[in-house]
């Protein structure tokens, strides 16, 4: 796209900063101005959700991950495109909102002591972080408490809901195994035993609470993967410091102290056996996320994204104030984990800087070739927004990236099968885009067969939305 809108940030700053912005132009599904052709198969929506307000009046929030969540919409009819575009409104952002500042603790932003002496310690839902669709309902999820209803007509918010069955929190990341027509998720409960809620979601069916699961101390989880089998958690060599959460000090992320000593622990959770997980001791190192697991000659073979330590959260929490002062590290990695043997063995098998790690939807806990992300490409580019989408060949090594342009920063990308496609590159893969020269988000549509080709088509905001973290497609029925 040519524009010759003036960019948001000063000379010498990164052009992404203006993904930070607070988001207030909320609206219904709407006409989208396309770019290119829309395939005529590709039918359904994508739904991103992620933070979009970064404080309340004058006061900001001090990382990222506090952002008051936001969904971002475009719904595809093979004629054309409808976006929409919302701020999510649960108890706690709108106590916020009314009072004009901070009143409540946060991942990384922690109320004065004054402030919550005279006003009491509140729980905070920001609802930023994914979202799910179940049995014809959407769900904003933000791993710190209980999901939020969203109308699946104009994405307004229905309010907050523990499905009847939660107990304290759920994971921002459920994963769905096909082969049992289920989704499983997971939530985390501190105490004198640090213990693992899980859940189990039915297609057609109610939610129910399989069971808890002692983990080896007060740490912090953010994703899991499973197999047709197995649920399968990296539990990092983060503990908290619980004494000075109940005595109010610090936010969250500031009381998670790094133990390298600890090791990290493969816990491999039969699914249907809870009462006898297998444990793994290794390495430390740290990830956020997961791209698929599969079963293979009594082995599961683990995919995801690897850190050496947890210096990542400082890189995050700098993100959103414009100027990191530290680079991403992760890479892709491929584990195997010989649950008979009790070992765990690990490779890069990517050198791109990357995150946001995704397969096709029809490999899910099956043996895949195929991983698209989002990557950095370009010298320094580690310091700031992912600002590309690349293509990954588990089988021979080989790296590709979409041609997405300058400036142009991506969110995590999605895999749309083309109709009647049978192969994982058969078909598209979208995603959230922000134009710094424009101003303005779009969502791009690619061949995932040919990443050097010019995208198929992208559909136009009239708008800035910021960068979302998580969300899926939803075909048409």
């Amino acid at each position: 796209m040519t524009s010759t809108a003036t960019k948001l940030s000063p000379p010498g700053q990164p052009g992404w900063r203006g993904a930070f912005r607070d988001f207030t132009k909320d609206h219904g599904f709407q006409p989208l101005r396309v770019e290119g052709k829309l395939p005529e198969d590709l039918r359904g929506t994508l739904m991103r959700v992620g933070p979009v307000n970064f404080g309340v009046g004058e006061e900001r929030y001090k990382h990222w991950f506090d952002g008051d969540g936001g969904i971002l919409a475009v719904r595809f009819d093979g004629r054309g495109a409808r976006g929409a575009a919302r701020r999510i409104d649960t108890p706690s952002i709108r106590a916020e909102r009314e009072a004009g500042r901070i009143i409540s603790s946060g991942y990384g932003t922690a109320i004065p002591l004054w402030r919550r002496l005279t006003r009491g310690a509140k729980k905070r839902n920001a609802a930023n972080t994914s979202v799910m669709a179940w049995n014809g309902r959407v769900f904003a999820l933000y791993e710190g408490d209980v999901p939020t209803e969203l109308s699946p007509e104009d994405l307004h918010t229905l309010g907050e809901t523990n499905l009847d069955v939660i107990e304290g929190t759920f994971s921002a990341h459920p994963h769905r195994v096909p082969g049992r027509q289920t989704t499983y998720n997971f939530g985390m409960r501190y105490g004198r035993v640090t213990l693992l809620d899980l859940y189990e979601l039915p297609d057609g069916g109610a939610a129910r609470h399989l069971g808890q699961v002692p983990l080896p101390g007060p740490t912090m989880i953010h994703d899991y993967i499973a197999t047709e089998r197995h649920l399968i958690f990296f539990v990092t060599p983060l503990r908290l410091k619980i004494f000075r959460m109940l005595l109010g000090l610090g936010a969250y992320s500031e009381n998670l102290e790094w133990l390298p000593e600890l090791g990290t622990q493969v816990l491999v959770v039969p699914i249907d056996d809870l009462a006898n997980p297998v444990r793994i001791e290794t390495e430390p190192f740290y990830t956020w996320h997961f791209a698929n697991a599969y079963e293979r000659d009594g082995s599961l073979v683990v995919d995801y994204v690897r850190y050496p330590d947890f210096s990542t959260n400082a890189w995050l929490r700098e993100m959103s104030h414009g100027v990191p002062s530290t680079n991403a590290q992760g890479r892709l990695n491929r584990a195997t984990v010989d649950l008979k043997a009790r070992t765990f063995r690990t490779e890069e098998r990517s050198a791109l800087s990357s995150e946001f790690p995704r397969v096709a939807p029809r490999v899910q806990t099956r043996e895949h070739r195929y991983i698209y992300l989002g990557v950095h490409s370009g010298p320094g580019a580690q310091r700031g927004l992912l600002n590309a989408v690349a293509k990954v060949d588990m089988a021979t090594g080989r790296e590709e990236c979409f041609e997405l342009g300058d400036e142009q920063y991506p969110t995590e990308p999605v895999f749309v099968p083309r109709e009647g496609g049978t192969e994982e590159d058969d078909g598209y893969v979208l995603a959230q885009v922000y134009d710094a020269p424009s101003d303005q988000t779009h969502v791009v549509v690619l061949d995932a067969r040919n990443p050097g080709a010019e995208p198929l088509a992208r559909a136009w905001f009239d708008h800035a939305f910021p960068v979302t973290l998580h969300g899926g497609f939803m075909p048409m029925k």
